[in-house]
């Protein structure tokens, strides 16, 4: 699916830290810096942007701290590369005793250094993806076959016919569902400033060499890291919920509104060429967000009813400001003469209406357009899309209205000989209006099974209701409210956390009743299946669920659609990541011949977060390794944090990252990929059932030891990872972790990256794999079942990531032998495998430029592990505290490392 050139964001990513600094002089670092870059070829335009960039964060340093700080840093950078190049215990005690010896001061200058260092190589890399992008723009043919939607096209009607593809492409879609979760260590602040950098790194290469342009763009970067060194890079205090919407509005405003048009459009243009543009397109508005954002209450309660009216009200604003914008560029750009391009009739009659309702703004539009209808109307779109913006009397009542308005002058256009206007930006006005309406993204509310139960109850008692019941139904008002200003797609999905029982489904009606009564609004209830226990009675529970009366009604109303939420945290974190992925395989592959013998027609939406431990990876290969009839042409996915930044901020990657998934999205119902991945399926059930019992034993020898849960929380910084003010959130659902089911999937998976384990993603593997013990016919499993493929290719990135040196540092802080020594054989035993699986004598060796990113990165992130280790022992044994600065200097240490790892593996949580 995806070229090596085109790493997946936050996974498989081109990175070099060559000359961070300004080049070393002396003649042994130079040796050191060598040897380790020896044979790891860097595209020649971003060696020179790195070294760019790290000459200025030089500079900067020594302007900030002195040539002593500066020295510091290389002297820490140095023993780090050499210890990780040499890999002797003697070099990396070494860089170790560099890292300790620093003053508690200075090692917070080393560590923000270090993060700094990784934004820019980051900004570095993603510039030169989107300039491998633009390039291949240029060379028509360049993909894969299963690369984009046209190509996936071309080869579904090969394999299905004209008729039947086209009928796929239509009911085509991919709906990404943004969360709030907090994985995005880094402060908006800091994120504005890497995005004004990458805006001045374009500019620069668009100057002459050597000119006042360039001198003034390199000036300009030099003032904008001093920022980047300047600006805090803790919170002071938790976003609340409306900070984390309007940071997520951001991706909007930036990159998702006027890119997505530009993606049906490219995808039109690769299907009928010289056609496109000049008649109707055949390529259907098919991305839908979602957003949790202000509406997931599940363990959070910061989001209140009036949080969730707030968040659909700054969404509304900002789309509806967008389409102002947007029909007024386009409306000023339409001077068509009325004796050229005559207007319809109804493009007349909706004139005359808008000018009875509004004289003096017609008057006005009419002086400014004399003799161009098309021109004047749109315009006057624009005025009412305003009026609905602010509440008017002359506001569109919902956006079906005003997509009918746009198609009758499109229609106009057309008739008039003007197709190439009519199908060209009135036809992206109208992607635009079908894909966000007026609502901008779906907004969702989450909620536990068990507080609706815990309601009801209440309400059935005939007493007093608690403030909590109050506020239960409360949410069904926003809704309802919601649903009445902006029309049922703004709001009306309703999931149910730990959903156990069809009853768990009926509570939500119920409630709703309770609320509002006949007044109830329109509810699509989504069960979220999360533990291995649940998802293995997900068919049973959905085979009852169907037969309620709400849901015959909803369904009936859709076109007999249902929607499923699987989650991979809590079940990864229940019974093992392999487990795990195989129990949602069988889940889905449940679940989805049920809903074809039941005519039902099967959405599956899947809580993946960013890591391997929540279900994490490439989005493609994950789409084409799904059973059959599960995906049928409708991906949906959560997606959140750091990814949501790094697959849809800048617009080249995220049309490039659309139209992979689409591709993906429409290739996985192909008759030829199902029929593989069932073969496959079938013909290595006898692998699976032996990996799934003996990764679990595994798992389980490990988190239900005694003492487990307090060990995890002393070997990690998983209880200081709970002071960081990443997300409005709680980190877990108690005062303390007394048990694994105390603490909550992300910061489980978070302390475990931190610490350079990983173990979410990958424990149990080595073990399930000895089990099966024949290594000729798991090489042929790889080969051949995507699902193991997928799984083993994930886990070798993510085993890269880990550092067994680093890893026994922090192991050792618990007073477990037994436990430290269950990790690392583990470790040890899935590294052999997956090596003997995937080829070569080394991690990535079938994948060569993720392998170089990795490695590049990894003496890096080892010089802030050092540091957080430092911090972590004198936190954890306050003997050793003694002289090195008080707690609260400790902690912050730990802190700054926290978000400096995460920018360095960009996969946290």
């Amino acid at each position: 699916m995806r070229s090596e050139h085109d790493p997946e964001p936050g996974y498989s990513r081109t990175v070099t830290p060559e000359h961070a600094f300004p080049e070393p002089t002396d003649t042994s670092a130079i040796r050191i810096i060598g040897r380790f870059e020896a044979g790891r070829g860097i595209p020649d335009a971003m060696r020179s942007d790195v070294r760019m960039l790290g000459a200025l964060l030089g500079q900067v340093l020594r302007e900030a701290g002195g040539e002593d700080l500066f020295a510091d840093v290389e002297r820490l950078r140095l023993a780090t590369i050499q210890a990780y190049d040499e890999e002797t215990s003697d070099a990396f005690e070494r860089a170790a005793a560099i890292a300790e010896s620093f003053s508690i001061e200075r090692a917070d200058e080393v560590a923000r250094a270090f993060t700094c260092y990784f934004h820019l190589v980051n900004l570095a890399e993603e510039h030169q993806r989107v300039r491998v992008l633009r390039e291949r723009a240029g060379q028509p043919g360049r993909e894969d076959a299963a690369d984009t939607v046209a190509s996936a096209y071309a080869r579904l009607k090969t394999e299905v016919g004209d008729e039947e593809a086209r009928r796929r492409l239509e009911g085509l879609r991919f709906h990404p569902v943004f969360t709030a979760h907090p994985t995005e260590a880094r402060r908006r602040a800091v994120s504005s400033s890497i995005r004004r950098l990458s805006e001045l790194l374009t500019q620069h290469d668009a100057a002459s060499e050597g000119g006042s342009e360039e001198h003034r763009a390199r000036r300009r970067m030099l003032e904008e890291i001093d920022t980047l060194w300047r600006t805090a890079p803790l919170r002071a205090q938790k976003p609340s919920p409306t900070d984390e919407v309007r940071t997520v509005m951001g991706v909007f405003d930036e990159t998702l509104f006027t890119t997505v048009p530009h993606v049906y459009r490219r995808i039109d243009d690769a299907l009928r060429g010289d056609e496109s543009g000049s008649t109707a397109p055949v390529v259907p508005a098919f991305v839908r967000i979602g957003s949790w954002v202000g509406g997931d209450r599940d363990g959070n309660p910061f989001v209140t009813a009036s949080v969730t009216r707030e968040a659909s009200q700054i969404a509304s604003d900002h789309v509806l400001r967008g389409l102002e914008r947007a029909l007024e560029r386009i409306g000023r750009t339409l001077t068509l003469d009325a004796e050229d391009t005559p207007p319809s009739a109804a493009v007349s009659a909706l004139w005359e209406s808008f000018a009875a309702a509004e004289p003096r703004t017609a008057e006005e539009l009419g002086a400014r357009s004399p003799g161009e209808p098309h021109r004047r109307v749109l315009l006057a779109l624009a005025h009412r899309v305003a009026a609905t913006r602010r509440g008017d009397e002359q506001r569109y009542s919902r956006p079906e209205e005003l997509l009918d308005d746009l198609r009758t002058v499109q229609s106009s256009l057309a008739d008039a000989g003007a197709k190439r206007h009519a199908f060209g930006g009135v036809q992206h006005l109208i992607w635009q209006v079908e894909t966000y309406g007026f609502h901008l993204t779906e907004l969702e509310v989450r909620q536990h099974s068990q507080v609706h139960a815990k309601a009801l109850a209440e309400l059935s008692s005939g007493e007093a209701i608690s403030a909590q019941t109050e506020e239960v139904l409360e949410v069904f008002r926003a809704i309802a409210d919601i649903q009445r200003d902006r029309g049922l797609r703004a709001a009306g999905r309703y999931v149910v956390s730990f959903t156990q029982a069809a009853s768990d489904l009926a509570n939500v009606y119920a409630l709703a009743r309770h609320a509002l009564g006949d007044d109830a609004p329109v509810l699509d209830v989504v069960p979220l299946f999360e533990t291995f226990a649940d998802l293995q009675a997900a068919p049973g529970i959905l085979a009852e669920a169907v037969t309620f009366p709400e849901f015959r009604e909803r369904m009936a109303a859709t076109g007999n659609r249902l929607e499923v939420m699987l989650g991979y945290s809590d079940s990864s974190k229940d019974v093992g990541p392999v487990a795990a992925n195989l129990a949602l395989y069988e889940a889905q592959e449940k679940i989805a011949l049920w809903a074809q013998e039941s005519g039902i027609a099967l959405t599956l939406f899947h809580g993946r977060g960013g890591a391997l431990g929540r279900g994490g990876g490439p989005a493609n290969s994950a789409i084409l390794a799904q059973p059959p009839h599960s995906v049928d042409g409708r991906f949906k996915l959560t997606e959140q944090g750091e990814v949501i930044f790094a697959r849809y901020g800048e617009p080249a990657i995220a049309m490039r990252h659309i139209d992979q998934v689409a591709a993906a999205t429409l290739l996985a119902s192909s008759p030829t990929v199902e029929k593989h991945t069932s073969e496959a399926a079938a013909r290595f059930a006898d692998i699976a059932s032996v990996m799934d019992r003996s990764s679990r034993e595994r798992f389980f020898s490990l988190v239900k030891a005694e003492g487990f849960a307090p060990w995890f929380a002393t070997v990690t910084p998983m209880e200081e990872i709970g002071l960081l003010a990443l997300g409005s959130r709680p980190a877990r659902r108690g005062l303390s972790v007394e048990s694994l089911e105390d603490l909550r999937a992300i910061p489980w998976v978070f302390a475990w990256t931190q610490a350079r384990i990983n173990l979410a993603g990958w424990f149990g593997l080595g073990t399930a794999l000895a089990a099966v013990g024949d290594e000729a016919r798991l090489i042929e499993a790889y080969r051949d079942w995507p699902l193991l493929r997928t799984m083993i290719d994930n886990v070798a990135m993510s085993l890269a990531k880990t550092d067994e040196r680093i890893a026994r540092q922090y192991l050792a802080l618990g007073d477990r032998d037994d436990l430290a020594q269950l990790v690392l054989d583990e470790m040890t035993l899935t590294r052999e495998w997956v090596i003997r699986l995937t080829g070569g004598v080394g991690l990535l060796e079938n994948k060569p430029i993720l392998q170089r990113a990795v490695q590049l990165r990894t003496p890096y992130v080892d010089a802030l592990s050092l540091l957080q280790l430092r911090a972590l022992r004198a936190l954890r044994d306050p003997a050793a505290a003694a002289g090195s600065g008080a707690d609260d200097e400790q902690r912050r240490l730990l802190l700054l490392s926290v978000s400096g790892v995460a920018a360095g593996l960009q996969n946290t949580g």
